[in-house]
């Protein structure tokens, strides 16, 4: 049985269940049944409009009590993707911490019940923005929630990942030459053009890497739209999508997460771009500072650094999406945007680079 719920952008916001990601619900009824506490049948399934990387789906029982499944998707995945595993792994490890996550029911590594790996956790009630500038809200509300997202990401770093057993879920050091390499090849595997600046910057880029490396818990993918909002009140209720975490360097994070204040303003994407109405927004230099206080930094250092691999790394994933999405086909309209913006962010990340160098000149 599935449901369709639409509550604009509410976590209750759900579709009918793609065909391509149709699965038995006899079996995971049975399953859940079996293995989650406080799921009795019936069972009714939707799926949540984001999260195709992973796909999610909302479920519930007999109760008014809704879960979460999230799911490896079908077919051919490289190795190391989609890793559902290292998701509920971290949650359920942060469920002491500081840090707002959802609370984990069960992992099943049986691909007999749905196909592929899943796990099942709590549905957390909320809003989620994919909008960095946060429309329809009062500047008060939007400045209470950017420093919500920064107190949170702060909370994050100052988690001692060896008191919460996670000492194994990475490599301590080295994380930011690792990236450089991983997102070069990653680009050199699905380039198509040669783009200048893009070659700067892979050229740049394992000179600059700085020396006094920390190394944190990362998210990987650290942005408003990955949080979940309180339904009523302006502050951070859960953090999602850990899919690319891992031990790494804490500014890698802060740096992704301050894209919104560097995105292309002719971008196709708009959503990603803080628009000149964004009142309340707190500036770049704001939210630093603020994060900076709640972590006790005096200051960062190498900030270019961090911004220009965050961009070459957006880059290089905007790339790979209109390489693959070109493959036996002629590119579209949206896919040449996609093009079009991957420079644009490599042109500005090398402008960047060489503003930086002028003035140390």
């Amino acid at each position: 049985m599935t449901k369709t719920e639409k509550k604009s952008n509410s976590t209750n916001f759900t579709i009918e269940i793609a065909s391509q990601h149709r699965f038995d619900t006899n079996k995971l009824c049975k399953w859940m049944t079996e293995n989650v506490a406080g799921f009795s049948p019936p069972i009714e399934i939707s799926q949540f409009e984001n999260g195709m990387s992973n796909p999610s789906f909302l479920i519930s029982g007999r109760s008014d009590k809704n879960f979460v499944l999230r799911k490896k998707p079908p077919g051919k995945l490289l190795p190391s993707a989609h890793a559902v595993d290292r998701e509920h792994a971290i949650m359920d490890a942060l469920k002491h911490s500081d840090v707002p996550v959802p609370k984990m029911y069960a992992f099943c590594s049986d691909k007999d019940v749905i196909g592929t790996e899943f796990f099942v956790m709590e549905h957390i009630m909320g809003r989620v923005f994919d909008d960095v500038s946060l429309p329809g809200l009062s500047k008060e509300e939007r400045s209470a929630i950017y420093k919500s997202m920064g107190i949170t990401l702060a909370k994050l770093h100052s988690v001692n990942f060896k008191c919460v057993g996670l000492e194994s879920y990475g490599r301590v050091g080295g994380y930011l030459s690792r990236q450089v390499k991983r997102w070069s090849d990653q680009y050199r595997a699905s380039q198509t053009e040669k783009v200048d600046s893009m070659e700067q910057l892979m050229a740049w880029l394992p000179t600059a890497i700085p020396s006094n490396e920390q190394t944190t818990i990362a998210h990987g993918d650290f942005r408003l739209g990955n949080l979940i909002i309180h339904e009523n009140k302006p502050e951070v209720v859960a953090v999602l999508d850990w899919e690319l975490s891992t031990l790494g360097d804490p500014l890698s994070d802060l740096a992704y997460n301050c894209l919104a204040y560097h995105w292309p303003q002719q971008a196709f994407n708009a959503h990603r771009v803080l628009g000149e109405n964004a009142e309340g927004v707190p500036t770049e230099l704001e939210y630093l500072k603020l994060y900076c206080n709640q972590t006790g930094r005096e200051a960062i250092n190498d900030w270019t650094f961090y911004l220009v691999l965050s961009m070459f790394r957006a880059a290089a994933i905007i790339q790979g999406v209109y390489f693959r999405g070109t493959q036996g086909n002629a590119p579209t309209k949206k896919a040449l945007l996609r093009r079009d913006l991957a420079r644009q962010l490599a042109d500005k990340a090398w402008s960047m680079v060489k503003h930086e160098r002028l003035n140390r000149s």
